[in-house]
C-alpha cells in the first residue's frame, strides 16, 4: 500500500473517535477514502419533504400545506436505484454514477451523497433526498412560430411516493387534438426493467406506444433486453412559406427486439454488444377531402435483424449554469458511439431488401480551461441494389464559456443533409425548430443549416422560494433548402435577433425551461410579422 494510503489511514483512524468526542474536522472525500481501501458501512437513506420548514424562508402555511398532501418518495425506491452497497469497497466513481442516476429522475430536486462517519477503515454513508412537486393538474398553454397550442391534463410523476408515473389530459397544437393516457414506471417489478405504455386519440387518427426494457442502466452493466412497440396514423402535412400546401394519411408501424451484452467498464471504456429484430411498416394514402401532394412514396414493410455496438467513454464533468439554472448537470466529456447494420429479408415479409444502417458519434472537448465544446454526428439510410436511399446525415456542436458566476456566452450549430429522401423526411426549419423570429416550418428542403449565438444571464432571483430567473439575448441564422417543396416566397438565407426571460420552476417534476422570447426577423419579406412572441417549454435554457 503506498504510504501516503497508509497515513490517511491512520488518519481516518485517529479522526473517528475525535469526531465522537465532537470534533467537528470534515470528514475525508469519497476519493480519499477509497485511496485508503476504506469499505462502505452503513447506508442511510434519508428522503425529504418537498419544502425545508427548517429554513425560515420556507417555513409558511402554502408550504406546509404541499408538505402535508404530497406523498415523500419512498425509501425502497431510492435504496434499489444506488450503484453501492454495505460491505463493498468505496468506489467514488460508483458514488458519482449514482447521483447522475437519481438526479435523473424529475421527481427528485436535490440529492446529496455525503460520509456521515469513518471509522476503523469503514465509513457509514448518507443518501439524502428531496422531492418535487409531482403532481400536474392544470392547463398549459404557448405559442411559437405563429401558431397557439394548449391544453389540460392531470399526471403525477411520482404517485403515492412510488416514482411511477400515471397521466390523462387533452391537447391541442398545429397538427391536431389528441386525448393522451401515459403510464411509465421506470423500475418494474422491482428490477431495472422500464416500463413504458401511452395512447392518444387524435381528431387525425391515434397512437399507441409500449415498450418493456432493461436497458445498461450503469456503466458496468452486463446486460440488456427488451421489446418495444408504435402503432401510429395520423394526417402529415407538407408546408411551404409556413402554410400548409398538401396534407395526405400515414400509417407507421416500429417493433424491435432486442438483446445484447457487455463485458463491463474496463480501464474507464465500455463496449456493448447486441443482436435484434427491428419492423418497419410504412403505409401512405390521399385523402379525398384533402389536397394531395404531386406524388406519394410507395407503402412497405422492412423485417431486419441487425447487430449492434457501442462503445463509451466514462469521463463526465459536473457544472451549474449552462442548460439549466442553480442545479447541477453532467455533461458527458468521453467519446460515445453507436452503430447497427442490419438486412432485410423477403423470407420474413418485406417488400425490399435493402441494408439498414444508423450510426452516431460524440466527444466533449475542453480546448481551454472553463471552455467546452460538445460535438455529435448521425447519419441513418438504407443501401438497395447498390444505391443510397433515404439517408440523413447530420452534424451538431455546442459551445460554452462562462463569463463570471452569472453570465454565460452560448453557440450552437447544427447541419443536415438529405440523399434520396421521400416526402416524409423533409427538413424543416422556423420558429417551432430553431428560428425563432419566422412562422413555424417556414422553410423546407433537403439540406438544412441552422447557428445561434446567446449571451445568457442567471439571476440571483428565488422568487418564493419557487422559481429561478435568467434571461437571453440571441441571434439566429439559417437555411432549409432543397427538393420540390422550397420556399417559393423567400428561399435564402435568414436571421432574426431578439431578447427571452428564463423561468424555471424548480420544486416541480413537471418544470421543465419556460422561455418567453421576442424575436426580429431581419430583412425579411412583407408578410412576416416584424415581432414574434414565442412562449413555450423546453429541456433546457
Amino acid at each position: 500500500m503506498p504510504w501516503f494510503a497508509i497515513l490517511l489511514c491512520v488518519g481516518l483512524a485517529w479522526m473517528a473517535p475525535a469526531r465522537a468526542q465532537g470534533n467537528d474536522a470534515p470528514l475525508p472525500s469519497f476519493a480519499e477514502l477509497e485511496a485508503a481501501g476504506a469499505r462502505i458501512g452503513e447506508v442511510r437513506v434519508l428522503p425529504g419533504e418537498i419544502f425545508d420548514l427548517a429554513n425560515p424562508d420556507e417555513n409558511n402555511a402554502l408550504f406546509r400545506a404541499a408538505n402535508r398532501l404530497h406523498i415523500v418518495t419512498h425509501t425502497g425506491v431510492i435504496e434499489r436505484a444506488l450503484l453501492f452497497k454495505s460491505g463493498e469497497p468505496v468506489s467514488a466513481r460508483l458514488i458519482d454514477e449514482t447521483e447522475r442516476l437519481l438526479r435523473s429522475n424529475r421527481y427528485l430536486y436535490e440529492v446529496v451523497i455525503r460520509p456521515a462517519a469513518v471509522h476503523d477503515g469503514v465509513v457509514d454513508i448518507e443518501v439524502a433526498t428531496r422531492d418535487t412537486w409531482s403532481l400536474d393538474p392544470g392547463f398549459s398553454a404557448g405559442r411559437s412560430g405563429g401558431a397557439n397550442t394548449g391544453g389540460f391534463r392531470i399526471r403525477d410523476y411520482n404517485i403515492l411516493g412510488t416514482g411511477t408515473s400515471i397521466g390523462i389530459g387533452r391537447s391541442k397544437d398545429i397538427d391536431r387534438t389528441s386525448t393522451e393516457f401515459e403510464f411509465s414506471n421506470p423500475r418494474a417489478f422491482g428490477t431495472w426493467a422500464s416500463f413504458d405504455y401511452s395512447h392518444a386519440t387524435s381528431s387525425d387518427g391515434s397512437r399507441d406506444a409500449v415498450s418493456l426494457v432493461r436497458p445498461f442502466y450503469e456503466l458496468d452493466a452486463r446486460w440488456t433486453a427488451g421489446v418495444s412497440a408504435l402503432d401510429d396514423k395520423r394526417i402529415d402535412s407538407v408546408y411551404n412559406a409556413g402554410e400548409v400546401v398538401a396534407q395526405y394519411r400515414r400509417s407507421e408501424r416500429r417493433a424491435e427486439l432486442f438483446g445484447g451484452l457487455s463485458p463491463g467498464l474496463r480501464e474507464g471504456w465500455v463496449q456493448r454488444y447486441s443482436l435484434g429484430l427491428s419492423l418497419q411498416d410504412d403505409g401512405y394514402a390521399n385523402d379525398p377531402a384533402l389536397v394531395a401532394p404531386a406524388a406519394l412514396p410507395a407503402s412497405e414493410k422492412l423485417r431486419a435483424p441487425f447487430v449492434r455496438y457501442e462503445l463509451v467513454e466514462d469521463r463526465f464533468e459536473r457544472e451549474v449554469n449552462r442548460n439549466l439554472i442553480g442545479r447541477p448537470e453532467f455533461f458527458a466529456l468521453g467519446l460515445a458511439a453507436k452503430l447497427q447494420i442490419g438486412k432485410a429479408s423477403a423470407g420474413l415479409g418485406s417488400t425490399r431488401s435493402p441494408w439498414l444502417y444508423t450510426g452516431s458519434i460524440g466527444r466533449g472537448f475542453e480546448p481551454w480551461p472553463e471552455h467546452r465544446l460538445m460535438a455529435q454526428a448521425q447519419v441513418s439510410g438504407q443501401i438497395d441494389d447498390g444505391q443510397v436511399q433515404r439517408q440523413r446525415v447530420g452534424a451538431q456542436a455546442q459551445y460554452y464559456l462562462p463569463q463570471g458566476r452569472r453570465r454565460l456566452f452560448y453557440a450552437a450549430a447544427s447541419l443536415d443533409q438529405l440523399t434520396r429522401p421521400e416526402l416524409p423526411d423533409l427538413l424543416l426549419l422556423g420558429g417551432d425548430n430553431g428560428l425563432r423570429g419566422y412562422p413555424l416550418r417556414y422553410q423546407s428542403g433537403t439540406r438544412r443549416a441552422l447557428f445561434t449565438v446567446e449571451e445568457r444571464f442567471y439571476t440571483d432571483l428565488y422568487v418564493w422560494q419557487l422559481f429561478r430567473v435568467g434571461g437571453a439575448l440571441f441571434f439566429d441564422a439559417g437555411r432549409a433548402w432543397g427538393g420540390d417543396y422550397v420556399n417559393s416566397i423567400d428561399p435564402g438565407w435568414l436571421s432574426n435577433v431578439g431578447a427571452g426571460l428564463r423561468i424555471v420552476s424548480v420544486r416541480s417534476a413537471f418544470s421543465n425551461v419556460l422561455h418567453v422570447d421576442l424575436a426580429f426577423p431581419l430583412g425579411a419579406s412583407a408578410d412576416i410579422k416584424k415581432v414574434q412572441l414565442n412562449v413555450k417549454t423546453k429541456t433546457s435554457f
